[in-house]
């Protein structure tokens, strides 16, 4: 089941990916839970990049805040 996650930052923290060395906005987190257990499978952080256009996701603890 998918849902939306607790933020560790606020909306808009300007973040980096510390994989791929990508900035951008944090949007939201997407969790998935298993149905019979509840238990958390994966998170996902959506980002939206500083000048804009098409927004990506990543696991969420490759994402820091930036500074």
């Amino acid at each position: 089941m998918l849902s939306h996650g607790k933020l560790p930052y606020p909306a808009g923290t300007l973040v980096i990916d510390t994989i791929s060395e990508r900035t951008g906005h944090l949007v939201g987190v997407i969790e998935e839970r298993t149905k019979e257990t509840n238990s958390l499978v994966s998170r996902q952080a959506f980002m939206r990049p500083v000048v804009g256009g098409i927004e990506w996701d990543v696991p969420l603890e490759r994402v820091h805040p930036v500074g």
